[in-house]
């Protein structure tokens, strides 16, 4: 039988299937114009790091990576390192680990590709820099959608300017239910609720 098709592999098939489903699921809500990765990234709760829990979530870079993408990127490690466990020990042994097994083994593999390849994801978004600052620091301040459109639910993202010229990147939703604002819209962050930001059309042009 095939390496795919053995019973001792199937974990790692139903864990390329969820890879699959996920992709399947945000491209569908991009169609929709819904995210389901920045809805699941707004109930989150927020990383302080003052909990051992907060800390392994914080080394696995929740919170500066979207939860889809963590997730895609667990399940690619566990897939890709379960077959070649599976692989190797029927090449050397004739015979493959026991589906649980070689399921436990694969964790550390996943989690290990979130960890690595997470932080190389993390240097390359841009609103990484906004995470080293006080969320007070950037209430108040004037910004420009510079992708997507804001809808609540669907954030975009914004660039904002620190009280120090700093630029940053945030993720911005409409503080009034109904508003959309596109790119190019002058925005003022008001305040921020989960991971994101809500912001309002800037009464004040001047302010950038």
């Amino acid at each position: 039988m095939s390496l795919f098709t053995v019973a001792e592999t199937l974990p790692f098939g139903v864990s390329f299937a969820l890879i699959v489903a996920v992709a399947v699921l945000e491209g569908a809500g991009m169609m929709l114009s819904l995210s389901p990765s920045n809805a699941i990234d707004h109930w989150l709760p927020e990383i302080d790091g003052d909990t051992g829990l907060d800390r392994v979530l914080g080394w696995l870079h929740l919170g500066k990576v979207p939860s889809l993408v963590l997730v895609i990127l667990f399940l690619a490690g566990y897939t890709v390192f379960g077959y070649s466990l599976q692989m190797t020990i029927h090449g050397l042994f004739g015979a493959y680990l026991p589906g649980w097994a070689a399921g436990v083994v694969a964790v550390p593999a996943g989690l290990a590709t979130v960890r690595g390849l997470g932080s190389l994801i993390a240097h390359i978004i841009p609103r990484d820099e906004t995470w080293s600052v006080s969320e007070q620091n950037l209430i108040g301040r004037a910004g420009i959608v510079s992708a997507g459109t804001a809808r609540r639910g669907l954030a975009a993202q914004a660039r904002v300017r620190d009280g120090h010229g700093r630029l940053h990147y945030l993720m911005v939703e409409p503080d009034v239910e109904g508003e959309e604002f596109g790119e190019g819209t002058q925005v003022l962050v008001v305040s921020k609720h989960g991971a994101f930001y809500r912001c309002i059309r800037n009464p004040h042009p001047a302010l950038l």
